[in-house]
């Protein structure tokens, strides 16, 4: 069962289904397995919890 996890920004519910079809047809495209095969996490994850370039990323923001 192919799994796609995906970290990112709060989002609307509307968003999440779309990102969530998005990503499984896209799966489904690249592979040859079937859309129902695939498995969709989201996981939000605020600014205050990711480093970019050895720097929070919250605090890059508020530059």
């Amino acid at each position: 069962m192919p799994t796609i996890f995906f970290h990112g920004p709060k989002l609307e519910k509307d968003k999440k289904r779309e990102l969530i079809k998005a990503f499984t047809k896209a799966g489904s495209e690249a592979t040859g397995i079937p859309e129902a095969g695939f498995v969709v996490y989201l996981q939000e994850t605020g600014a205050d919890q990711v480093g970019v370039g050895g720097v929070l990323l919250e605090d890059k923001q508020q530059k």
